[in-house]
Protein backbone atom coordinates (compact mmCIF):
# COMPACT_ATOMS: atom_id res chain seq x y z
CA UNK A 1 0.00 0.00 0.00
CA UNK A 2 1.25 3.65 -1.03
CA UNK A 3 1.36 6.14 1.53
CA UNK A 4 -1.09 8.22 -0.40
CA UNK A 5 -3.50 5.26 0.01
CA UNK A 6 -2.97 4.62 3.41
CA UNK A 7 -3.75 7.66 4.39
CA UNK A 8 -6.74 8.33 1.98
CA UNK A 9 -8.37 5.40 4.13
CA UNK A 10 -7.42 6.85 7.05
CA UNK A 11 -9.30 9.71 6.17
CA UNK A 12 -12.52 8.09 4.72
CA UNK A 13 -12.77 6.71 8.02
CA UNK A 14 -12.51 9.86 9.63
CA UNK A 15 -15.26 11.40 7.03
CA UNK A 16 -17.62 8.62 8.16
CA UNK A 17 -17.13 8.65 12.03
CA UNK A 18 -17.51 12.30 14.20
CA UNK A 19 -15.98 10.36 17.00
CA UNK A 20 -12.54 9.63 14.82
CA UNK A 21 -11.08 13.28 16.17
CA UNK A 22 -7.94 12.26 14.47
CA UNK A 23 -4.87 10.22 12.11
CA UNK A 24 -3.26 8.98 15.23
CA UNK A 25 -7.15 8.20 17.52
CA UNK A 26 -7.58 5.62 14.02
CA UNK A 27 -4.21 4.57 13.68
CA UNK A 28 -3.82 3.28 17.75
CA UNK A 29 -7.95 3.10 18.52
CA UNK A 30 -10.05 1.89 15.51
CA UNK A 31 -10.74 -2.01 15.42
CA UNK A 32 -11.44 -1.85 11.69
CA UNK A 33 -8.16 -0.39 10.83
CA UNK A 34 -6.27 -2.84 12.56
CA UNK A 35 -8.28 -5.88 11.14
CA UNK A 36 -7.58 -4.43 7.49
CA UNK A 37 -3.84 -4.24 8.32
CA UNK A 38 -3.78 -8.13 9.44
CA UNK A 39 -6.46 -8.79 6.49
CA UNK A 40 -4.06 -7.56 3.53
CA UNK A 41 -0.93 -9.01 4.86
CA UNK A 42 -3.09 -12.57 5.35
CA UNK A 43 -4.39 -12.36 1.99
CA UNK A 44 -1.17 -11.65 0.17
CA UNK A 45 -0.11 -15.14 1.87
CA UNK A 46 -3.63 -16.48 0.22
CA UNK A 47 -3.12 -15.08 -2.99
CA UNK A 48 0.57 -17.27 -2.59
CA UNK A 49 -1.52 -20.27 -1.86
CA UNK A 50 0.04 -19.90 2.02
CA UNK A 51 -2.91 -20.64 3.49
CA UNK A 52 -2.25 -22.06 6.78
CA UNK A 53 -0.20 -18.80 7.21
CA UNK A 54 -2.68 -16.77 5.84
CA UNK A 55 -5.49 -18.18 8.42
CA UNK A 56 -3.34 -18.05 11.51
CA UNK A 57 -2.92 -14.44 10.42
CA UNK A 58 -6.67 -13.43 10.78
CA UNK A 59 -7.24 -15.77 14.07
CA UNK A 60 -4.72 -13.46 15.81
CA UNK A 61 -6.51 -10.34 14.02
CA UNK A 62 -10.02 -12.03 15.42
CA UNK A 63 -8.32 -12.10 19.14
CA UNK A 64 -6.92 -9.09 18.76
CA UNK A 65 -9.91 -6.79 16.91
CA UNK A 66 -13.08 -8.88 17.40
CA UNK A 67 -13.17 -8.97 13.96
CA UNK A 68 -13.52 -11.96 11.88
CA UNK A 69 -12.18 -11.80 8.43
CA UNK A 70 -11.48 -14.72 6.24
CA UNK A 71 -8.27 -14.05 3.90
CA UNK A 72 -9.63 -15.55 0.83
CA UNK A 73 -11.98 -12.42 1.49
CA UNK A 74 -11.98 -10.00 -1.77
CA UNK A 75 -12.17 -6.33 -0.20
CA UNK A 76 -12.09 -3.12 -1.73
CA UNK A 77 -10.46 0.21 -1.20
CA UNK A 78 -12.02 2.68 1.85
CA UNK A 79 -13.84 -0.02 3.70
CA UNK A 80 -15.23 1.06 7.42
CA UNK A 81 -15.50 -1.42 9.71
CA UNK A 82 -17.63 1.33 12.38
CA UNK A 83 -17.55 -0.27 16.03
CA UNK A 84 -16.32 -3.76 13.97
CA UNK A 85 -17.05 -6.37 17.84
CA UNK A 86 -18.84 -9.53 16.23
CA UNK A 87 -18.46 -8.81 12.40
CA UNK A 88 -17.96 -12.46 10.26
CA UNK A 89 -16.73 -11.68 6.47
CA UNK A 90 -16.85 -15.63 4.84
CA UNK A 91 -14.41 -17.14 2.57
CA UNK A 92 -15.86 -15.83 -0.94
CA UNK A 93 -17.30 -12.52 0.12
CA UNK A 94 -16.58 -9.89 -2.32
CA UNK A 95 -17.04 -6.03 -1.08
CA UNK A 96 -16.43 -3.18 -3.29
CA UNK A 97 -15.07 0.28 -2.82
CA UNK A 98 -16.67 2.45 -0.09
CA UNK A 99 -18.46 0.06 1.80
CA UNK A 100 -19.37 0.73 5.34
CA UNK A 101 -20.65 -2.11 8.10
CA UNK A 102 -21.45 -1.57 11.69
CA UNK A 103 -21.27 -4.20 14.58
CA UNK A 104 -22.23 -7.69 14.58
CA UNK A 105 -22.53 -8.13 10.61
CA UNK A 106 -22.50 -11.48 9.09
CA UNK A 107 -21.39 -12.09 5.75
CA UNK A 108 -22.18 -15.22 5.70
CA UNK A 109 -22.95 -18.55 3.84
CA UNK A 110 -26.28 -20.75 3.86
CA UNK A 111 -26.50 -23.69 6.12
CA UNK A 112 -22.81 -23.94 5.84
CA UNK A 113 -22.97 -27.05 8.02
CA UNK A 114 -24.88 -29.03 5.70
CA UNK A 115 -23.30 -31.23 2.50
CA UNK A 116 -20.08 -28.90 3.82
CA UNK A 117 -17.93 -31.15 1.22
CA UNK A 118 -20.50 -29.92 -1.77
CA UNK A 119 -19.49 -26.42 -0.86
CA UNK A 120 -16.11 -25.99 -0.93
CA UNK A 121 -14.23 -24.32 -3.63
CA UNK A 122 -18.16 -22.64 -4.32
CA UNK A 123 -19.63 -19.12 -4.45
CA UNK A 124 -21.05 -19.50 -0.99
CA UNK A 125 -20.98 -15.75 0.02
CA UNK A 126 -22.22 -12.54 -0.44
CA UNK A 127 -21.39 -10.22 -3.31
CA UNK A 128 -21.35 -6.25 -2.03
CA UNK A 129 -21.07 -3.14 -4.49
CA UNK A 130 -19.82 0.00 -3.86
CA UNK A 131 -20.90 2.71 -1.34
CA UNK A 132 -22.83 0.31 0.35
CA UNK A 133 -23.97 0.79 4.00
CA UNK A 134 -24.75 -2.65 6.22
CA UNK A 135 -26.54 -1.47 9.56
CA UNK A 136 -25.22 -3.40 12.97
CA UNK A 137 -26.50 -6.92 13.59
CA UNK A 138 -27.72 -7.66 9.82
CA UNK A 139 -26.99 -11.33 8.27
CA UNK A 140 -26.72 -11.06 4.21
CA UNK A 141 -26.81 -14.71 3.96
CA UNK A 142 -25.65 -16.81 0.70
CA UNK A 143 -24.41 -16.16 -2.48
CA UNK A 144 -26.40 -12.84 -3.62
CA UNK A 145 -25.72 -9.46 -4.97
CA UNK A 146 -26.26 -6.10 -3.11
CA UNK A 147 -26.26 -3.12 -5.38
CA UNK A 148 -24.06 -0.26 -5.35
CA UNK A 149 -25.47 2.92 -2.91
CA UNK A 150 -27.59 -0.09 -0.94
CA UNK A 151 -28.79 0.35 2.41
CA UNK A 152 -29.50 -2.52 4.88
CA UNK A 153 -31.36 -1.64 7.71
CA UNK A 154 -30.31 -2.86 11.11
CA UNK A 155 -31.04 -6.45 12.00
CA UNK A 156 -32.34 -7.25 9.02
CA UNK A 157 -31.84 -10.80 7.49
CA UNK A 158 -30.84 -10.61 3.37
CA UNK A 159 -31.38 -13.84 1.78
CA UNK A 160 -32.25 -12.01 -2.15
CA UNK A 161 -30.29 -10.08 -4.06
CA UNK A 162 -30.51 -6.23 -3.00
CA UNK A 163 -30.68 -3.34 -6.40
CA UNK A 164 -28.53 -0.52 -6.45
CA UNK A 165 -29.98 2.64 -4.91
CA UNK A 166 -32.20 0.23 -2.66
CA UNK A 167 -33.13 0.36 0.91
CA UNK A 168 -33.93 -2.70 2.80
CA UNK A 169 -34.92 -3.84 6.67
CA UNK A 170 -37.02 -6.20 8.02
CA UNK A 171 -36.99 -10.06 8.80
CA UNK A 172 -36.68 -11.23 6.32
CA UNK A 173 -35.93 -8.03 4.75
CA UNK A 174 -38.21 -6.21 2.29
CA UNK A 175 -37.66 -2.99 0.14
CA UNK A 176 -38.49 0.52 2.55
CA UNK A 177 -36.98 3.39 -0.09
CA UNK A 178 -36.00 3.23 -3.67
CA UNK A 179 -33.62 6.34 -5.27
CA UNK A 180 -32.65 7.37 -8.98
CA UNK A 181 -30.06 9.33 -7.35
CA UNK A 182 -26.85 8.56 -5.56
CA UNK A 183 -27.41 8.75 -2.13
CA UNK A 184 -25.61 10.45 0.19
CA UNK A 185 -24.33 8.71 3.80
CA UNK A 186 -27.02 7.30 6.06
CA UNK A 187 -25.59 5.47 9.31
CA UNK A 188 -27.31 2.25 9.81
CA UNK A 189 -28.85 2.20 6.88
CA UNK A 190 -32.31 3.76 7.15
CA UNK A 191 -32.88 7.13 7.66
CA UNK A 192 -35.85 8.84 9.51
CA UNK A 193 -37.27 10.21 6.18
CA UNK A 194 -37.53 6.10 5.14
CA UNK A 195 -41.13 5.03 5.08
CA UNK A 196 -42.55 1.35 4.96
CA UNK A 197 -43.91 1.20 0.96
CA UNK A 198 -46.77 -1.07 2.91
CA UNK A 199 -47.49 1.66 5.42
CA UNK A 200 -47.72 3.56 2.11
CA UNK A 201 -50.41 1.51 0.31
CA UNK A 202 -52.44 0.88 3.48
CA UNK A 203 -52.76 4.94 4.17
CA UNK A 204 -53.76 5.45 0.44
CA UNK A 205 -56.71 2.10 0.86
CA UNK A 206 -57.82 3.93 4.11
CA UNK A 207 -57.83 7.17 2.39
CA UNK A 208 -59.73 5.64 -0.57
CA UNK A 209 -62.28 4.22 1.92
CA UNK A 210 -63.14 7.32 3.76
CA UNK A 211 -63.90 9.16 0.32
CA UNK A 212 -66.12 5.89 -0.29
CA UNK A 213 -67.79 5.98 2.70
CA UNK A 214 -68.35 10.26 2.44
CA UNK A 215 -70.05 9.32 -1.10
CA UNK A 216 -72.06 6.89 0.10
CA UNK A 217 -73.37 9.08 3.15
CA UNK A 218 -74.38 11.81 0.55
CA UNK A 219 -76.18 8.93 -1.86
CA UNK A 220 -78.04 8.24 1.19
CA UNK A 221 -79.33 11.67 2.40
CA UNK A 222 -80.40 12.07 -1.58
CA UNK A 223 -82.34 9.05 -1.16
CA UNK A 224 -83.69 9.71 1.84
CA UNK A 225 -85.01 13.53 0.55
CA UNK A 226 -86.46 11.77 -2.56
CA UNK A 227 -88.28 9.06 -0.04
CA UNK A 228 -89.84 12.16 1.93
Amino acid sequence: MSINNFFKEIDSIIARDPAAGSRWGVIFLYPSFHAMIFYKIGNAFWRYNLKFLARLIMHFARIFTGIEIHPGAKIGSNFFMDHGLGIVIGETTEIGENVTIYQGVTLGGIMPSIESDSQRNQKRHPTIGNNVIIGSGAQILGSITVGDYARIGANSVVSKDVPSNVTVAGVPAREFARSAEKQNFKPYGVSVSDTDPREKTLNLLLKKVENLEKKIKIIEKKNNKTKT
